[in-house]
């Protein structure tokens, strides 16, 4: 075992003073921190942990307008009957992110941050064109993601909260690993006041991403049928043991065409 120094931030003021100190991380729901940590993937030398940060938590939905606290966990964003009746899309995203201990520790924040390419939130955010908020500015989601387990994020920036206009359908859909949940392929289409816009998170070589082409095809007729025949290339999908990238490009396609019948009802 190494040592490390524990804070438990009072505020966000007191959280980006914490992080400071020496090689400090942010702590929430600690899903990919901790497991990471034991794997010595990563050592920090001090834990800022904002999980009980009353602001930081909770959802609140204000006409079309959605705003979601960065520690929210994914099992309140899941089951709250607010949400649920302005975006259910996202609520049912939520509900089936990992296992029930994790939906109840995870946060909305922490995946968001963390943007690994086959989390679920990312391409929620990217469909939604979400701002991404955080304590020293609002960035939007085209601009926040910017590679595999990168972001806009800058030394001392936390994310404090999401905010959103509630889309007039959306839907998501995910092929997920059998053990741990994750999306092999996942895709989040939105139909809004400002068009159609499909995000994929599990598939992309640069993780999360936006179909262009799928987004053309559905501007046209937002129904499953319109999808007929679009095919992405393999050539920007990721592959490992659990699939290939042709197979990746083909789940695309397919998981795609279930979220737009689910947006649909």
């Amino acid at each position: 075992m190494y040592s490390v120094n524990y804070h438990r931030a009072s505020s966000v003021a007191d959280a980006a003073k914490l992080l400071k100190s020496g090689d400090a991380k942010l702590l929430s729901g600690g899903m990919t921190l901790i497991p990471a940590m034991k794997t010595r993937l990563a050592a920090p030398s001090d834990l800022v942990d904002i999980s009980r940060i009353a602001a930081l938590a909770g959802v609140t939905v204000s006409g079309k307008t959605v705003t979601i606290g960065a520690a929210t966990t994914h099992h309140d964003v899941a089951t709250n009957a607010k949400l649920a009746k302005a975006c259910p899309a996202l609520t049912h995203l939520a509900s089936h992110i990992g296992d029930p201990q994790v939906r109840h520790k995870g946060t909305i924040g922490g995946s968001i941050a963390n943007n690994d390419p086959a989390a679920d939130y990312p391409a929620a955010m990217l469909a939604l064109d979400a701002t991404i908020i955080t304590n020293k500015r609002k960035v939007q989601a085209s601009k926040f993601f910017t590679g595999l387990f990168e972001t806009a994020l800058k030394d001392g920036e936390i994310v404090t909260g999401v905010s959103f206009t509630a889309p007039a359908k959306a839907g998501y859909a995910k092929f997920p690993n059998p053990a741990s949940r994750y999306a092999i392929a996942g895709v989040f289409a939105a139909k809004g006041k400002d068009g159609v816009r499909v995000a994929v998170t599990g598939a992309g070589e640069n993780g999360v991403f936006r179909s262009k082409e799928m987004e053309a095809a559905l501007a046209k007729k937002f129904e499953a049928p319109a999808l007929d025949g679009i095919k992405l290339s393999a050539s920007d999908m990721m592959g490992d043991l659990h699939a290939s990238p042709e197979y990746r490009a083909n789940l695309v396609a397919v998981m795609a065409k279930r979220a737009v019948a689910a947006a649909n009802g």
